[in-house]
């Protein structure tokens, strides 16, 4: 369905949003500074009008308007588009739309900073239903070097101000992200920080290559078996309740699928059995990934 608008690319939407529609209502990504992030660093920053957006749901057949059921809006962050635009965005979608059942978008720090707990309630009522928030770590340390902006703590508090409006949240935390130097912190940190919150998605992600490299040189990469290492760590300390557990992008090379607490030791088994397995291969266990996004 996505040949009938005149995106601006890249396009990016997590796994979950392969059937979704997709509208850019903003373009790039207003947090534009993470340093082990290369989506959007092509892109200037700008909202995208409501009539723009009006637009583009007229370029679409009205057969297919009439089937459509979630919509995901794009770009980076499009939960900072001021509120009262972001109410008639989602009344629009509910006048073209007759099938919507759900909008989701992607939600940084800052755009969770800028709306109070009435307002997402308010967003949350006009089907705005799940966040997709990177969180990348809970160690403080690595959040600084990383230049993410804002402290674990705050985006703890702005995902359960989320949760506590009734938001869906799914987070996303990097294997790798602080090197070797913090490794342990890392993993620890961002375990705590899931428990806090228990969100209802949590995703690993592996740090790779993508227009970060000044960050990627910046740090010890880990090995494919480090990165296990820190994985089991992380389990060993993981146990949210109500999340369910992914790790599916295609940087994994560990792939785990559960639910918390049902599967917790299951998952923990897989990783150290993976992490076994490794070991018996040094070579393996030794090198560092070398997984790299080219486009764009």
């Amino acid at each position: 369905m996505y040949y009938f608008l005149d995106y601006e690319e890249p396009l990016f939407r997590p796994p979950s949003e392969g059937r979704s529609l997709i509208l850019q209502a903003t373009i790039g990504c207003s947090q534009n500074q993470c340093r082990f992030c290369g989506m959007y660093k092509m892109k200037q920053f700008r909202i995208r009008s409501v009539d723009e957006l009006a637009d583009d749901l007229r370029c679409l057949p009205l057969e297919m308007r009439q089937t459509v059921q979630r919509v995901f809006l794009a770009d980076g962050d499009a939960l900072i588009y001021p509120f009262d635009g972001l109410i008639e965005v989602l009344d629009l979608l509910q006048r073209e739309l007759p099938a919507l059942t759900r909008v989701s978008s992607y939600a940084s720090p800052k755009s969770l900073v800028s709306k109070s707990p009435e307002e997402l309630r308010q967003l949350r009522s006009k089907k705005l239903r799940i966040l997709y928030f990177g969180l990348e770590s809970g160690d403080d340390e690595t959040l600084r070097l990383a230049n993410k902006g804002y402290d674990a703590e705050t985006m703890r508090d702005q995902a359960l101000k989320a949760r506590q409006a009734g938001m869906k949240l799914s987070v996303t935390a990097i294997l790798g992200l602080a090197g070797r130097q913090r490794s342990h912190e890392h993993a620890v940190a961002t375990a705590a920080w899931v428990n806090a919150v228990s969100p209802e998605y949590f995703s690993l992600l592996t740090m790779f290559h993508r227009h970060n490299e000044a960050f990627y040189r910046s740090i010890e990469p880990l090995s494919y078996g480090e990165i296990l290492q820190e994985a089991v760590e992380m389990l060993e300390h993981l146990h949210p309740q109500r999340t369910i557990l992914r790790s599916n992008h295609v940087s994994n090379f560990l792939n785990l699928a559960g639910s918390y607490p049902k599967d917790r030791q299951a998952l923990l088994d897989t990783a150290r059995q993976a992490l076994e397995r490794g070991r018996q291969n040094t070579r393996w266990f030794e090198e560092i990934p070398a997984y790299h996004e080219q486009m764009y």
